[in-house]
């Protein structure tokens, strides 16, 4: 396969999910935010924080209020990596490599893009922003299923993949480390009810909070919680369960070769680091500390395939 073909599938799932995660982020800010009965500042400061996107949202904007972070993250044209712009971006890789694709995945997302720039075009009343987030979400689990129904199991689907992986793995760990980033108002309220509500608020925002009580025999508690969405191996949208994915279609791709490529080798270390604490040393580290070795060494995945593959060739 060509590189430049492996790199618009890669890329046309990476912002895909990264369409349906940046929703995900948003609907946990909105939750956080209506758990708090002062200023909501600080929750939207920490979404903005948690993309990694501070500086620019403040060249563009001048406060941390609601409307200001929704539009930024789901319609900014000049935010490449807000919804509107990430939607086009996977319509635009999808084009690249259309004769890769079967009908269904293509139709799925050039209808993505047709219904989210409709549904982008103005901006969003916070009375809507609910049934906003659902759509987006679930536009992507229509291509997703296309994907699954009608694709080959070959190396087109494995680059597909591993797009998508990727991408969930920092979505996964930048939503759970909202709840770093001042969402309680104080250290004395650790372990208390509105604590335990956050979390249970960041479980529903990754929709894992009915298989929590299935998975789980624990109270909605930031230990049993944050085990839950970093190391639980059965929950999909784990760091856990995404490394091992990773490694899973590496794997597949590299079964010819003589000696396994170095981004496969980086995504068996990361899966093993994950494979191998409990929620206590996480915690003992330091959470924020941890998932941020987590997304710099899942990016660092990410820009090894791209070199390992010649997405540029």
């Amino acid at each position: 396969m060509l590189g430049k073909t492996a790199g618009g599938l890669y890329w046309m799932f990476r912002s895909l999910e990264r369409a349906e995660n940046t929703a995900r982020l948003v609907d946990a800010g909105f939750r956080i935010a209506l758990t708090r009965s002062n200023s909501s500042e600080s929750e939207w400061r920490s979404v903005i924080a948690t993309s990694a996107a501070q500086g620019p949202f403040e060249a563009r904007y001048p406060a941390y209020d609601s409307e200001s972070v929704v539009n930024f993250l789901l319609r900014d044209p000049e935010n490449p990596s807000s919804v509107l712009s990430v939607i086009k971006s996977a319509r635009d890789n999808a084009r690249l490599v259309r004769t890769a694709l079967t009908t269904e995945v293509w139709t799925g997302v050039n209808e993505t893009w047709m219904v989210l720039t409709r549904l982008l075009k103005d901006p969003i009343p916070q009375t809507e922003l609910p049934a906003v987030l659902a759509t987006i979400r679930q536009q992507s689990a229509v291509v997703r299923g296309a994907l699954h129904g009608t694709m080959l199991r070959n190396d087109i689907y494995d680059f597909c993949r591993l797009g998508t992986f990727v991408e969930r793995m920092d979505s996964t760990a930048r939503i759970v480390d909202v709840k770093y980033y001042a969402l309680l108002p104080a250290s004395s309220f650790v372990g208390s009810r509105l604590d335990n509500v956050q979390w249970e608020t960041i479980l529903r925002s990754v929709s894992a909070h009915r298989s929590f009580r299935w998975a789980v025999d624990e109270d909605f508690t930031a230990p049993a919680i944050a085990s839950f969405l970093i190391l639980d191996g059965r929950m999909p949208r784990s760091l856990r369960f995404c490394a091992g994915k990773l490694v899973d279609n590496l794997g597949y791709l590299g079964m010819d070769d003589d000696d396994p490529k170095p981004s496969c080798v980086m995504a068996k270390q990361l899966y093993e680091r994950l494979s191998g604490h409990d929620i206590g040393s996480i915690f003992e580290e330091g959470l924020h500390e941890f998932l941020t070795s987590v997304i710099n060494d899942n990016a660092r995945i990410g820009v090894q395939i791209e070199e390992d593959y010649r997405f540029n060739s």
